[in-house]
């Protein structure tokens, strides 16, 4: 626009310039002010901007120069046109949820195991173009290479490092292999192309059902054998309680019988005696003694 003025101030000034002497009352200043404005707009169409962010490639009547601008203003031919693209890092999702992912709808990626089940992998790269790679991506490529070269590499490389491993291993303890393998292929497909892969997450695996449920039942025997282990542990520690308990016991009777003689039987009863008599309830009681007051108890012989 800026240019389409310089040449429509350019021709004014030159028409004026021409008509200055046929026409006696046209003012001199119009023809110099019309040149002036036609500098200062040829100017103006020389500076570009380049936002944050991005890189401009510079194209010259069909040809793309091999200096891109970075953010920043600059002065160019006015005659160059200028194409903005992103260097910031990117994310592309493949999601099996709706919305999630740069394609509407189920985007998940559905691969081969290496048992030859179907799993279907929730995805996401983070990416980003290198700025000095950025002419030959749009001369060889253009603006769509997100399509064109990003998208297909992540579901090859998907597919290729998933049919290395076992579905229970994608989803357990190989997944941040399985994501170092995708990483590297990307690295060796992106970096041809001007891309720089940054990191690769493995969000979610949806594995087939009869192996989920394989994987239930699985956790929950071990679930109950933990149990069981736990029962039998303590029902050990309970039978080994109630022996030392019993053990104890044994050991305190036999202590008690041996305290038993005749002239403590006969103290204790006297004082139990004692006790009653002094009981404000009416009781009678009917003991048996001998003549030494001593209960007529079962007791051992020589005691």
């Amino acid at each position: 626009m800026l240019l389409f003025l310089f040449f429509v101030f350019i021709i004014v000034g030159l028409i004026l310039l021409g008509a200055k002497k046929s026409v006696k009352n046209l003012n001199p200043i119009l023809s110099p002010a019309a040149f002036v404005l036609a500098v200062i707009f040829l100017l103006l169409s020389m500076v570009r901007m380049v936002g944050p962010g991005r890189v401009g490639v510079q194209v010259l009547f069909g040809k793309v120069k091999e200096r891109t601008l970075n953010s920043g203003l600059h002065f160019v031919n006015p005659l160059i046109s200028l194409e903005h693209m992103s260097v910031r890092t990117q994310a592309y999702t493949m999601s099996i949820k709706a919305g999630e992912g740069q394609i509407k709808g189920d985007d998940a990626i559905t691969s081969l195991t290496a048992e030859g089940l179907r799993v279907q992998l929730d995805v996401t790269v983070w990416y980003h173009l290198v700025p000095d790679n950025a002419a030959e991506v749009y001369k060889n490529i253009g603006l769509d290479y997100v399509d064109k070269i990003v998208r297909p590499a992540i579901r090859t490389a998907i597919r290729n490092a998933a049919v290395k491993y076992n579905a229970t291993d994608i989803y357990s303890v190989k997944r941040m292999q399985v994501t170092d393998d995708i990483k590297n292929e990307l690295d060796t497909n992106f970096t041809p192309k001007g891309v720089l892969c940054e990191k690769v997450l493995l969000r979610n695996v949806e594995l087939p059902a009869k192996v989920k449920n394989a994987i239930d039942e699985k956790i929950a025997a071990e679930q109950d054998a933990q149990k069981m282990k736990f029962v039998l542990q303590k029902e050990t520690q309970e039978a080994e309680r109630k022996t030392i308990e019993a053990a104890g016991i044994s050991k305190a009777n036999k202590v008690i019988a041996n305290s038993l003689t005749s002239r403590y039987l006969q103290w204790y009863y006297i004082q139990t005696l004692g006790g009653l008599i002094d009981s404000p309830n009416n009781t009678v009681i009917v003991a048996p003694f001998d003549q030494q007051l001593t209960p007529l108890l079962n007791l051992p012989a020589g005691k």
